[in-house]
C-alpha cells in the first residue's frame, strides 16, 4: 500500500461527496433492517444471488451517487439506507495501523500479532498458515460486529515473489519461491475468508499483481517504475501466486500494482485485470488499485493526458475500485466527456456491492449472522491466538549454524548470561510494517531473563545502523559471562515499504563489534539475527569462535519467548529458509534487470535458488535441528502412465531435445499422469521434534529455459526421539515437471526428470 494519501483538485465534486458522506452519518448503521423503506427492494433480498442483488441496487443509484462509490471511502446513500464503507483495511501477520478500517480505541485496544511473514513461511506448514488466516478474520469480524470497524475487506496477503534480496518489502511475502508462495496464498486466503464462498467472514485481496519487487534503488522509483518482464517468467514465476490465490484460495480481490509491466501500467492493462483475472481465473470479486496508483498513472508515469482519460483507462481496463479518491473526483467528469460509459461504472460497483453482501451487509444487522454474528471483544487476544502466536514464531525460527553442539542451552549450567544487542530489548524489532497494537509482548531479553537469573544487558549499538558501537563495554561484559547472546540485524530504518537496501552485510559497525565480542567471550557466542531480509553473513558462518546462528525475521508479541524456548531446548528448531542468502557481491546485479533466468555470455547469475548460478552464504531450505533426521525417498505404488503422451506430438528444442505442450495434454490427460511419492523419515534423536521434508525436481541440465531445480511440495511431521514416519507427495508432472517456455507455453520436457529429497533421488522418464 502507498505511505501517503493523495488529494487531487476537484472541489465541486469533492464538496457533493461531502454532502453525501453528511447525509450518510445520520442513517442507520444497517441497511434492508426489519422495517426499513428498502424491505421490499430486490437487493434486500437474501434469497436471491448476489449478482441479482448488486444489479438491483446500481440500477438505483445516480451517476453522482455512482461515482461516490469507487473509492476506498465510499459514501452512504441515506435514501436506499446503503451505509458508508472502508474498504481498506490490511492483515498481513495481525490486524493493523495502516489502512481506514479497523480502530483499536473502544472496548479492545490490542490485537494478536504474529509474526512477519516470511518467518512464518519458514515453517513450510499449511496448516499453521491457514489458523492464522483465520484467526486475524476472526477477530476483524470481532471488531466489525462491537463498532470498531467500518470495513470488512483485508488487503492482504502479500505474495508478491521476493526476487531480490534488497527488496525492502521482502518481508512481507512468503519468500521466493513460486509453489511456495501459492500454498501460502491459498490457505491464508481460505481462513481469512471463512469457510463459505457465500458468506464471507471477511474479504481476502491478493497484491499486488504482478511483478512488483522494488521501492527505490538508483533512481529507480517503484511509482514510475517500468518492469520489463518476459512472458516466460511471467508466466512460471511472478503470476502463479496469484492465480492460485483466486483460483485454489478463491480470494474475492486482486490488487494490482504501482509499476509498469512492459509499458503499460498494471492497474491500466485489460490484459491482465480483466483477460487474466476475472476471464482465464475466475476471479468472483473485485479488483482494487493500490493506494493512489490511478493518481499516479497520470502524475508521475504520464500515461494519459488528462485526470478523465487516466480514470476511464483504469476503469475500461477492469479496475473496480481506486485507493484513494482520484476516480471519485474525476469519474463524473470522463462520464460527461464521453471518455468512459456509465455502463463502465456500473460494472465495477456490481462487483463492489456483490462482495459486499457476501459479507452480509445488505442482510440488515450483521450481528445477527448465524456463523459470525456472535464473535465480540472476547474473541480478540484469546488465548488461543496467543498460543498460536508463539507457536507460528517458534516453528519460524531457522536453526542456520550450531558447532559442537553449542545449542541448546541447558539453564541449569548458565550462572550468568550477557546479552548484547540493538535487537535484544527493543519491541519494534519484533514486528516488521503493517503492524497492530499487540495485546502483549516479550522481547528476547525479557525471554532470557525468564529462564537465567543473572542476565547482563548492553545494546553495543546506538541502533541498527549501528553509527556508534559500546566496542569497549561489550568486550569487558563477554568476558565476565559464562554465555553471551547477540541479537543483531536490522530495521524498519533498513527495510521497509519505500526503502530498499543498497548493502546485504549487516549495517555499520555491527560486524565489527559481533567479532570483538566473539574473540573476548569465554565460549563461542550465539548470534541471533532478527532480520526481514537475508543478510550475508559469511563472517559468522566461518568464525568459530562463534557457535550457532539463529535467523529469527521479526517474531511478532511472542517473538522473545519462542527465541527463549528454542536457545534452552524447549523447542526443537524446524524452521527453513524460505529465500536463497546471497553475498554481497550479488550487489553488483541491477535491481532493476528482472530477468530470473541466468545468461553465463554475459556474467548475469540469475535470480532465487530456481535459476540462480552463483555463491550463496545459506541455500533456499536450509535449517538445522537439534535431532539427527534422516530421510529416503520411497518410489510410490505406480509411476506416472507416460503411455498418456505417446499420441501427442513432442515439440523440438534448440539443444536437440522436446517437450509436450501441458495444455494439449488436458485436464484429463494431468489428472492421470498423478502419481503419489513417500518419503521416509525417521529421527534418531536425541529429541522430539517436527521435521519439515522439501522434495524438488531437478533434470540433467537447465537448458531452454528450464529452472536448474524447483520445488514439488514439502510435509512436515512432529516426530518422538526414534520414531519413523512415511510422508506421502501427490505428485502432478503437469504442475511439478512443467516450466515455461519463451511463448509463456507451459511444457513437460521429454526424458529424465529426477525427483529429489537430499541427495536421495528417484527418476521417471517421458519418451519422446
Amino acid at each position: 500500500m502507498g505511505a501517503f494519501s493523495y488529494h487531487a483538485a476537484g472541489m465541486v465534486v469533492l464538496f457533493m461527496l461531502a454532502l453525501l458522506k453528511m447525509a450518510a452519518a445520520g442513517s442507520p448503521p444497517f441497511s434492508c433492517a426489519p422495517g426499513a423503506a428498502t424491505q421490499g427492494y430486490a437487493f434486500c433480498d437474501a434469497r436471491l444471488p448476489v449478482e441479482q442483488r448488486a444489479a438491483d441496487l446500481v440500477a438505483r443509484l445516480t451517476l453522482a451517487e455512482k461515482v461516490s462509490q469507487l473509492g476506498d471511502e465510499a459514501a452512504g446513500v441515506p435514501r436506499l439506507g446503503v451505509p458508508p464503507y472502508k474498504w481498506w483495511s490490511e492483515g498481513l501477520h495481525g490486524l493493523s495501523f495502516w489502512g481506514h478500517g479497523m480502530h483499536f480505541d473502544g472496548a479492545v485496544r490490542a490485537i494478536t500479532s504474529f509474526p512477519q511473514v516470511l518467518l512464518t513461511a519458514a515453517a513450510f506448514d499449511e496448516k499453521l498458515w491457514y489458523r492464522i488466516g483465520q484467526a486475524i478474520g476472526t477477530e476483524a469480524r470481532a471488531l466489525y460486529n462491537i463498532g470498531q470497524a467500518e470495513g470488512l475487506t483485508i488487503w492482504s496477503p502479500n505474495v508478491n515473489i521476493y526476487r531480490d534480496p534488497r527488496w525492502g518489502r521482502g518481508q512481507e511475502t512468503p519468500g521466493e519461491d513460486p509453489a511456495t508462495a501459492s500454498k501460502y496464498a491459498v490457505a491464508f486466503v481460505r481462513g481469512l475468508q471463512g469457510p463459505s464462498p457465500t458468506t464471507l467472514q471477511t474479504s481476502a485481496c491478493c497484491k499486488h499483481a504482478s511483478a512488483y519487487d522494488l521501492e527505490e534503488w538508483n533512481g529507480a522509483i517503484r511509482y514510475n517504475y517500468d518492469a520489463r518482464v518476459t512472458a516466460q517468467d511471467m508466466e512460471d514465476t511472478f503470476n502463479p501466486p496469484f492465480r492460485s490465490c483466486v483460483e485454489e484460495g478463491m480470494a474475492s480481490c486482486v490488487m494490482c500494482a504501482y509499476t509498469s509491466i512492459n509499458g503499460v501500467p498494471a492497474c491500466a492493462s485489460s490484459d491482465m485485470l480483466t483477460k487474466t483475472f476475472k476471464g482465464d481465473w475466475g476471479l468472483n470479486g473485485y479488483v482494487s488499485s493500490d493506494c493512489d496508483a490511478v493518481a499516479l498513472m497520470h502524475d508521475a508515469q504520464r500515461y494519459r493526458a488528462t485526470p478523465e482519460d487516466t480514470v476511464a483507462a483504469a476503469l475500461t481496463a477492469g479496475l473496480d475500485l481506486n485507493c484513494g479518491n482520484y476516480t471519485q473526483v474525476h469519474g463524473l467528469a470522463a462520464v460527461q466527456q464521453g471518455k468512459m460509459s456509465e455502463q463502465d461504472v456500473d460494472r465495477a460497483l456490481r462487483n463492489l456491492f456483490a462482495v459486499r453482501m457476501r459479507l452480509g451487509h445488505f442482510d440488515g444487522d450483521p450481528r445477527g449472522s448465524a456463523l459470525y454474528g456472535g464473535l465480540g471483544a472476547g474473541d480478540v487476544c484469546s488465548p488461543a491466538h496467543r498460543a498460536l502466536s508463539l507457536e507460528a514464531a517458534t516453528s519460524g525460527i531457522v536453526l542456520l549454524k550450531n558447532d559442537a553442539g553449542t545449542l541448546p542451552l541447558d539453564r541449569s549450567a548458565v550462572g550468568s548470561a550477557a546479552v548484547i544487542g540493538h535487537n535484544a530489548d527493543d519491541p519494534a524489532a519484533l514486528y516488521g510494517n503493517y503492524f497492530g497494537p499487540p495485546c502483549e509482548y516479550t522481547t528476547p531479553l525479557r525471554g532470557i531473563q525468564g529462564y537465567v537469573e543473572n542476565v547482563q544487558f548492553l545494546a553495543g549499538c546506538d541502533s541498527a545502523a549501528c553509527d556508534v558501537a559500546a566496542t569497549g563495554q561489550a568486550v569487558a561484559l563477554a568476558g565476565s559471562a559464562d554465555y553471551v547472546v547477540m541479537f543483531m540485524g536490522l530495521s524498519q530504518r533498513q527495510e521497509q515499504e519505500g526503502i530498499d537496501r543498497m548493502s546485504l552485510l549487516l549495517p555499520g559497525k555491527q560486524q565489527s563489534l559481533i567479532t570483538a565480542v566473539a574473540s573476548a567471550a569465554k565460549r563461542p557466542v550465539i548470534l541471533v539475527l532478527l532480520t526481514g531480509g537475508p543478510v550475508d553473513v559469511s563472517f559468522a558462518k566461518s568464525n568459530p569462535k562463534i557457535g550457532a546462528i539463529l535467523w529469527a525475521g521479526y517474531p511478532g508479541q511472542a517473538g522473545g519467548l519462542a527465541i527463549a524456548k528454542v536457545l534452552f531446548g524447549e523447542h526443537n528448531p524446524s524452521g527453513r529458509l524460505p529465500v536463497t542468502w546471497y553475498p554481497e557481491e550479488f550487489t553488483k546485479v541491477p535491481m532493476t534487470d528482472m530477468r530470473m533466468r541466468a545468461d553465463p555470455a554475459s556474467g548475469y547469475p540469475g535470480r532465487t535458488y530456481r535459476f540462480y548460478q552463483g555463491s550463496t552464504v545459506y541455500k533456499f531450505g536450509d535449517g538445522l535441528s537439534y535431532s539427527k533426521f534422516s530421510r529416503q525417498l520411497v518410489t510410490g505404488n505406480r509411476a506416472p502412465n507416460t503411455n498418456l503422451l505417446a499420441g501427442l506430438t513432442a515439440t523440438p528444442a534448440a539443444d536437440g531435445g522436446a517437450s509436450y505442450v501441458v495444455e494439449e495434454i488436458g485436464a484429463d490427460g494431468c489428472e492421470q499422469l498423478k502419481f503419489p511419492a513417500v518419503v521416509e523419515v525417521q529421527n534418531h534423536g536425541p529429541m522430539d521434534g517436527k521435521h519439515s521434508v522439501l522434495m524438488f525436481l531437478r533434470w540433467p541440465n537447465a537448458t531452454n529455459g528450464r529452472p536448474v531445480s524447483q520445488l514439488v511440495g514439502f510435509r512436515g511431521q512432529h516426530l518422538k526421539a526414534g520414531e519413523k514416519a512415511r510422508l506421502r507427495f501427490d505428485v502432478s508432472p503437469c504442475e511439478h515437471f512443467s516450466w515455461a517456455r519463451e511463448d509463456g507455453k507451459k511444457v513437460i520436457g521429454a526424458g529424465s526428470h529426477f525427483l529429489r529429497v537430499d541427495k536421495d533421488e528417484y527418476e521417471i522418464r517421458f519418451e519422446p
